[in-house]
Parts: structure tokens; C-alpha cells; sequence
């Protein structure tokens, strides 16, 4: 986890500034605009591309993007010095923004990721990220947390079935369990999101 966060931490510094537009294009700033979803799609594609490319220089071993745009991770990678590889799965948080309950995944998607590998090491990395005035924007930080340490694992009935948490920006909230552990409770919050569906 640590050596992850210093790989992701090192590429913020290695993108720096990533301009949007200029402010002749932009008289009135970003306005509501500064949102992280905005920009999302296109730093995501930017943040995956330069792993690839400078993996070795990351610390990285190995990297291997995700086949599909719709899959529980975005690259598996492999640490210099380790030979279990983890799964990582990218999401992106303003800097100074609110704490709110966040989409993680699809929680039957990551239900049958579980099923299919039990002893996956899979990651949540935040990219925290700062609009400036120039109308560029800058990924300043990154953390990272193990899915399965979620303190607050909750399936949202209403929002196609996502497993949501508020918790996965603070390592400090992490409760360390196992993958089985993690399952049993993710298996009681799909169970308990399916009968609330119903109902309604």
C-alpha cells in the first residue's frame, strides 16, 4: 500500500499542471464546472497512460491496464520487489471538497472479482485534485486504501446496486480484515439493498 502511494504520489509530481483552457476562453473561471466528475474521464485516461509508460521509473514491475471501461480496477500492477500483484482501482476527489458517500463499484462485480481471485490485493487510489485560476488543473496528492479494510461498506439499493463508502480517502478509519471477511459483509449489504428494492 505505502509503496503504491509513493509510486502514485511521485507521478503527480512527474504531470504536473494540465491545462483545460485559457481564461480568454474561460472569462467567468471554472463556476460550476469545478467538479471533479468534469475532468474525470480525460485525467483518468492521462494518470493510466503515463503508468504505463513510466512504470519502471514508478517502481513498478509490471503494469497491465484493464481490458474493459467498466470492470471493479483500472490497472493491475506489480511493485518492484514483490511477486503478488494488485489491483487498483482509480478515483478522484477535489481538494477541500465535502465528504460525501462515494461509488465505488459495482458490488455484484466485485462480489464475482472475489469469487474469481479470493486472494486479490485490491486498492483504492484517490487522486485529490486543485483547479487553478489559469484554468489548469493539478493532481497535488494521492492516497490509497484496501478495498477490503472499508469501515463503512454500504450498498445503495437506488443506485445501481454500488458499494459506497465515505471512509476511503482516511486510511486512519481502515478496519483490517480479510477478503472472506470483506465478502461475508459485502454479501449481507447486497442482500439487504436487493430486499430494500423490492420493497420499494
Amino acid at each position: 500500500m505505502q509503496a503504491i502511494e509513493k509510486s502514485l504520489l511521485r507521478l503527480c509530481e512527474m504531470i504536473g499542471p494540465v491545462q483545460i483552457g485559457r481564461t480568454d476562453q474561460f472569462p467567468y473561471g471554472w463556476r460550476n464546472a469545478a467538479k471533479g466528475r468534469t475532468v474525470w474521464r480525460i485525467l483518468e485516461e492521462l494518470i493510466t497512460q503515463n503508468i504505463e509508460l513510466h512504470h519502471k521509473d514508478l517502481g513498478f514491475a509490471e503494469i497491465k491496464p484493464a481490458t474493459s471501461e467498466v470492470g471493479v480496477y483500472d490497472f493491475q500492477c506489480l511493485v518492484e520487489g514483490d511477486s503478488k500483484p494488485a489491483f487498483i482501482n482509480i478515483k478522484s476527489a477535489v481538494v477541500g471538497g465535502r465528504t460525501n458517500k462515494d461509488d465505488i463499484s459495482k458490488a455484484l462485480k466485485l462480489q464475482e472479482f472475489y469469487m474469481n481471485y479470493p486472494e486479490a490485493e485490491m486498492f483504492v487510489a484517490t487522486m485529490f485534485i486543485k483547479f487553478n485560476r489559469d484554468m489548469s488543473i493539478e493532481l497535488t496528492s494521492a492516497s490509497v486504501f484496501p478495498l477490503a479494510w472499508l469501515p463503512d461498506i454500504y450498498v445503495n439499493p437506488s443506485n445501481n446496486g454500488n458499494l459506497q463508502s465515505s471512509k476511503y480517502k482516511d486510511i486512519s478509519t481502515a478496519i483490517p480484515r480479510s477478503n472472506k471477511e470483506f465478502m461475508e459483509l459485502l454479501a449481507l449489504e447486497i442482500e439487504a439493498a436487493l430486499n430494500k428494492k423490492k420493497k420499494s
